[in-house]
């Protein structure tokens, strides 16, 4: 469960990037974020990673209260989060396998946990036959599945993807969306952020409209029948 109860957030510079939101994400929801550049965005998915602090407020995230946690638990927070960024991310030097499991080996995953959970994530996104390619060898699509099952592969409560189909050809961007329906699907709260209106009209669901640091909209909208 994400919560959000008047939180403001002021910059240094003097910026106001959220002015007094209030915003509920109830478990296994699926919500887009949208918004043009500067309307808070980016400021609110810092709030999610604990990167900054609110200037006033409460921000509640997977059971945690971020303002009141403890420094040495914010690692654990942030594990309970799987992020998908517009620019992927990936390794060069690692293979698909490897970007994978290094998430789990950062936390000390058991080995034979490891050897059986990234073939699992990557079948979820169709990638088993690519464990051994490296990120150039791939299209912008199969990298972007890859960070995908990357941000998977911990099990996460909740999925940030922060502009996921940014840096892909349009036609793939509905499989990206696609695919983060199937995971919500299973369970896992999904927000996706994003300034493609033509998938939100298309996937229909819950829309949260960002302008100057304020929610201005946040409906249930229907979605087209129309075709790709």
């Amino acid at each position: 469960m994400v919560e959000f109860k008047d939180v403001s957030v002021t910059y240094s510079s003097g910026v106001d990037a959220l002015d007094g939101i209030n915003l509920r994400i109830n478990d296994g929801d699926f919500a887009f974020i949208v918004g043009s550049n500067g309307a808070g965005k980016s400021t609110l998915i810092k709030l999610l990673l604990k990167e900054i602090d609110a200037t006033s407020g409460t921000v509640l995230v997977n059971g945690y209260n971020l303002r009141k946690i403890r420094r040495r638990k914010v690692s654990m927070l942030r594990r309970t989060i799987g992020v998908v960024f517009q620019d992927f991310r990936l390794i060069p030097t690692m293979t698909v396998y490897e970007n994978i499991a290094f998430v789990l080996r950062v936390i000390d995953a058991p080995k034979k946990y490891i050897k059986t959970r990234v073939p699992y994530v990557l079948e979820l996104v169709g990638l088993s036959d690519k464990m051994k390619t490296y990120p150039e060898q791939l299209s912008g699509g199969e990298q972007q599945r890859v960070a995908l099952a990357r941000a998977l592969v911990n099990d996460p409560k909740l999925i940030i993807a922060d502009e996921p189909t940014g840096n892909i050809d349009p036609e793939l961007s509905y499989d990206i969306v696609e695919l983060l329906k199937g995971i919500n699907e299973c369970g896992t709260t999904v927000l996706m952020v994003t300034h493609e209106h033509n998938l939100v009209r298309y996937f229909g669901g819950r829309v949260i409209s960002l302008e100057n640091g304020s929610i201005t909209f946040d409906e249930m909208v229907g979605g087209s029948d129309a075709g790709k």
